[in-house]
């Protein structure tokens, strides 16, 4: 009879954790880092574009929060993934620059990712889409992902599966079909959170929509007649696949009845490369590749129903090293200090228990290009040329008040010399890279793709 006894205690005890352990699961939220690329500033309707309709795009921003000035660290590809995956300034480990052509044998990322911590805390983790961080130990099923369906260089045919060393793959194995990338990607987002609806999973979705080559299936550049410039039809088509991609993925959220128990996060890994592919950045000066607004403050949108507040607009500085710790507050797990996150967790900001900007200040440095935001006042250094600019009044960076504002030049730039002391050379490519032609007024002449 004890013996019998102790059996259903046991028992008892193994259904009480169980339950526990589920609705453990159950509070937490699943988490969907969504990243366009090469989007400029002004392209969404909920960011003032009535051209090319985005409403899935717009409803974290109706449901959720538009910051006006989100950021990103970098104003190239590459560097910004590495910055999102680790949570840090991507200079603070020499990840500055895009490879080039030819990646050098060092090039990838060693860090810790968003993906091992969540991982490590008991989430299913998939990315699906473009990596541009690196293969073998960098590569996405080494950085703690468990699956992976996507490319690993910087761009990719969207229509066209490429050769062995191009490939779209399957985990590390190319895949013999393929359709169209932004589509397919979205589609393997919403198989994966078929599998995993009954525990708590994250989603990294980078698609390379709207980066080059300039590609879109007929169907949807035949969506926008009205626009006469062939290039910006394509264009109005790639984003148009990319707002109906992400509307595949939210329907999947509510099919399973995820959406609000999920933190949804958007954003553009740069500024639009205008006279690439049509991206308008809006007001802002500049383009990709510069550090002025236009390659560095990007489309940013955060959704979590029932948490966060919805229709909000904030203009308070963000950018998305604050991604992995507001991600891994909201799974909650504690940051610790020695993973040296430059990132903050924007959650308390959100829900109004922090009055104060999340942020003193932001910090880019891109070669010989560089600059701070503080508060509203930014400098902007393109290769020895400083300027200061207040962005509350002049948010396109026209009125150069350097020498009218002596003191607070000199306090922004003792600001960047501390914080770039914490920076170490970049790894690969030219400290002098950037100086050149970074003057919106200029536009770059068509050169050789790198990857970007």
């Amino acid at each position: 009879m004890r013996i019998a006894l102790t059996r259903l205690t046991a028992v008892a005890c193994c259904f009480t954790f169980g339950f526990a352990a589920a609705a453990a699961d159950a509070a937490r939220p699943n988490i969907l880092l969504i990243v366009a690329d090469d989007l400029g500033w002004g392209e969404l309707g909920c960011q003032g574009n009535a051209e090319i309709p985005t409403p899935h795009i717009d409803s974290p921003a109706k449901n959720g929060v538009r910051f006006t000035s989100g950021y990103v660290s970098g104003p190239y590809c590459s560097p910004t993934r590495a910055g999102l995956m680790s949570g840090r300034y991507q200079q603070r480990f020499g990840h500055e620059f895009n490879p080039g052509p030819t990646a050098p044998d060092n090039f990838g990322i060693k860090q810790t990712t968003i993906a091992n911590r969540l991982k490590d805390a008991g989430y299913a983790t998939g990315m699906f889409g473009k990596w541009h961080l690196g293969d073998g130990d960098s590569h996405p099923l080494k950085r703690g992902f468990d699956e992976y369906y996507g490319f690993l260089g910087g761009a990719h045919s969207y229509l066209q599966i490429g050769n062995r060393n191009a490939a779209i793959l399957r985990g590390t194995e190319p895949v013999e079909k393929m359709e169209f990338t932004t589509l397919e990607f979205a589609r393997e987002a919403t198989h994966f959170i078929d599998k995993n609806r009954d525990k708590p999973w994250f989603v990294y979705l980078p698609f390379n929509a709207v980066h080059g080559p300039m590609e879109a299936p007929q169907s949807y550049i035949d969506r926008f007649p009205k626009i006469a410039d062939m290039k910006r039809r394509t264009f109005a088509g790639m984003l148009s696949a990319l707002d109906d991609a992400i509307g595949n993925v939210l329907a999947k959220l509510r099919e399973h009845k995820l959406e609000e128990n999920t933190l949804i996060i958007f954003f553009s890994d740069n500024g639009g490369p205008t006279p690439v592919n049509t991206a308008s950045n809006g007001p802002l000066n500049g383009f990709k590749a510069t550090v002025w607004e236009g390659g560095v403050r990007v489309p940013f949108l955060i959704q979590w129903k029932g948490k966060l507040p919805a229709g909000k607009v904030d203009d308070r500085p963000v950018i998305q090293l604050d991604v992995q710790p507001t991600a891994l507050a909201a799974a909650g797990i504690a940051s610790k200090p020695e993973w040296k996150l430059d990132g903050v967790n924007l959650l308390p900001h959100l829900t109004g228990e922090k009055k104060e900007s999340p942020h003193d200040a932001l910090f880019w440095r891109f070669g010989a290009q560089r600059a701070i935001r503080q508060g509203d006042w930014k400098l902007t250094d393109i290769g020895g040329s400083t300027k200061l600019f207040n962005l509350a009044k002049d948010i396109g960076e026209k009125i150069d008040l350097a020498s009218q504002e002596g003191d607070k030049l000199k306090q922004l730039e003792a600001a960047y010399t501390d914080w770039n002391k914490g920076n170490i050379e970049p790894a690969w490519g030219s400290a002098n890279r950037g100086a050149k032609k970074a003057n919106p007024d200029q536009p770059k002449k068509k050169k050789k793709k790198d990857g970007a």
